[in-house]
């Protein structure tokens, strides 16, 4: 089921469970995606926008039963390239590092700090080795797009930014938190890594959309916050983040340069084991991601 270069666009979207209830979709279907990696967060939701085919997985599960570091992300990935996906929008739910990305605001992050720990990070191990390039992590084809919708909609939007993700499930300390804003970093959160590095090894187009919660712990208004007043956030972000897929599929469907986008030929030259030594075992499970070029 994976696609080609020359395949239309399927867009895919990582999210939480109030993301995929968008206005208009319809042929909506519950599909179980087998991995070779082990099970996904859930079962894939198939569906049409306007005639175009969109897949969307819950990132921890429906109900959010699924801790960050227990995601399988290279089960989701794989999954996702399986079901044909050659667009994938995250939506992320994070903490702010800066006074001027106050609770709201969506940023279109360009740069990740990844200080996971207790994940598989690589589709690649041993019998069969490669490097793909990470200097730019997310598409900014992609990142584009979205940067247009969400101001034509109005929403408080930051393009550009460096996401720090840490393993979690806890939060920061305080020095820690104060760490991560002396690098520069601006949004903090526990799930896109290793997940972008997953879809660039994949081949498929990834932008992130940050949502901004609350702020971190290095807020002197921190300890004010009321969980109940972080749920109204979340569930003012979960509306803007309907409307933005919504209204960002028609012009991904019309992306005329999406074919050659470099994000789609990432691994062309990443392959570093010679032919004659490559395990069998492990390109039966590289099918999906590597198989333009292995078969």
């Amino acid at each position: 089921m994976s696609s080609s270069s020359a395949s239309p666009p399927v867009i895919g979207v990582l999210g939480g469970s109030g993301v995929y209830d968008i206005d208009g979709l319809s042929d909506k279907r519950w599909v179980r995606v087998d991995s070779p990696f082990g099970a996904p967060s859930d079962e894939l939701l198939f569906g049409d926008l306007n005639g175009q085919t969109m897949v969307f997985l819950p990132r921890h599960g429906r109900g959010h039963r699924i801790p960050p570091s227990e995601i399988n992300f290279r089960a989701n990935i794989d999954a996702l390239k399986r079901s044909g996906v050659t667009d994938l929008i995250s939506v992320s739910a994070v903490g702010s590092l800066r006074e001027e990305l106050p609770p709201g605001t969506f940023v279109i992050v360009d740069q990740f700090i990844d200080r996971t720990f207790a994940r598989n990070k690589s589709f690649f191990e041993t019998g069969m080795v490669a490097h793909v390039s990470l200097a730019h992590p997310v598409c900014r084809r992609l990142g584009n797009h979205l940067e247009v919708v969400a101001r034509a909609a109005g929403i408080p939007t930051v393009r550009g930014g460096t996401y720090l993700v840490m393993e979690g499930p806890q939060f920061s300390t305080l020095a820690e938190s104060k760490l991560y804003r002396a690098w520069g970093c601006d949004v903090i959160g526990m799930t896109n890594m290793p997940e972008a590095k997953l879809a660039r090894e994949a081949e498929i187009c990834y932008a992130t959309v940050a949502m901004v919660t609350d702020f971190d712990c290095w807020h002197p208004g921190h300890d004010a916050v009321t969980v109940n007043q972080i749920i109204q956030v979340l569930v003012a972000n979960a509306e803007k983040a309907r409307s933005l897929v919504h209204d960002v599929a028609p012009r991904l469907a019309a992306d005329g340069h999406a074919p050659v986008c470099t994000c789609r030929h990432a691994l062309d030259h990443a392959l570093i084991t010679a032919p004659e030594v490559r395990d069998p075992a492990v390109l039966a499970r590289l099918d999906a991601v590597a198989g333009r070029l292995l078969r």
